[in-house]
C-alpha cells in the first residue's frame, strides 16, 4: 500500500521540512510514501474564502484517482490514539487499497467537493495546528504507526 499526503502550498517553514524529510526517509524501510505539495491559489486575497476552497478542491480533486481511498485530516474527524491509528493503518493495509490519500486542506478547510469525495475523515487533535505544521505531525505519526506494528522501540505507553 502506498500512503500519500497531499498538501495545498508549499511547505515554507525550514523545520517543519527537515522533520517532514527526516520521518519520511525512515518511512520507506517500512511502506512506500510521498508527499505531494499543490501550488497555492492564485490570487486568493481576492476572492472569498467560498471561491478560494473551490478553487483549492479542484486542484484536490484532480490529483486524486478513482480507486484511491481518500482520508481528510480535518478537525472534525474521527480522534486516535497513536495505538489506535497504527491499527486503522493496519487495517488499510490488509484491505487491499493500492493507495492511501491523506489531504490536509487550505487555511479554510475543504470544498463541498472534496468532502464528497472522501472516504474517511480524521483529527489529529481538538486543537487547532498551523497547517504547515500538521504535516509534520502527521508524517511522524504515521512513521510512529509502522514502528507500533513491528514491536519497535519507537513508541512507548
Amino acid at each position: 500500500m502506498n500512503i500519500t499526503l497531499l498538501t495545498l502550498g508549499k511547505t515554507r517553514i525550514s523545520f517543519v521540512q527537515q522533520g517532514m524529510r527526516e520521518y519520511a526517509s525512515r518511512l520507506e524501510r517500512y511502506t512506500p510514501f510521498d508527499i505531494i505539495e499543490l501550488p497555492d491559489i492564485k490570487s486568493a486575497k481576492s476572492m472569498t474564502f467560498e471561491k478560494q476552497k473551490e478553487l483549492e478542491g479542484d486542484s484536490i480533486l484532480a490529483k486524486l484517482s478513482p480507486s484511491d481511498f481518500v482520508i481528510l485530516l480535518d478537525e472534525r474527524g474521527r480522534e486516535f490514539s497513536s495505538l489506535e491509528f497504527a491499527s486503522y493503518i493496519e487495517k488499510l493495509q490488509v484491505s487491499g487499497r493500492k493507495r492511501v490519500v491523506f489531504v490536509v486542506g487550505g487555511p479554510y478547510g475543504f470544498s463541498a467537493s472534496v468532502y464528497n469525495r472522501a472516504d474517511a475523515k480524521i483529527s489529529l487533535s481538538r486543537m487547532t495546528f498551523n497547517h504547515e505544521m500538521v504535516r509534520m505531525f502527521f508524517v511522524e505519526q504515521v512513521y510512529r504507526a509502522m514502528t507500533i506494528l513491528r514491536n519497535e522501540p519507537y513508541h512507548h505507553e
